[in-house]
């Protein structure tokens, strides 16, 4: 029976950053690597939401991103 490992995760954060001038939105995403692999979806928007206290730019977005290896 295959199995997958997790091998990393990644957080995504989405700006909006302001708009073009179509007033269209402009957005801006920022990526953290090396994400502990246990961590809950709650702990992981917690601290996007912190982070987002940190900027100028209202948060959109939290994405999380998970690498496997799968094995047999």
């Amino acid at each position: 029976m295959a199995e997958a490992i997790i091998l990393d995760s990644k957080l995504r954060i989405l700006f909006e950053i302001g708009l073009n001038e179509k007033g269209e939105p402009l957005y801006k995403a920022k990526t953290y690597s090396n994400i502990d692999k246990n961590a809950t979806a709650d702990q992981l928007f917690e601290t996007a939401q912190a982070l987002g206290q940190l900027s100028v730019y209202p948060v959109l977005g939290v994405e999380r991103t998970d690498n496997f290896e799968i094995v047999g």
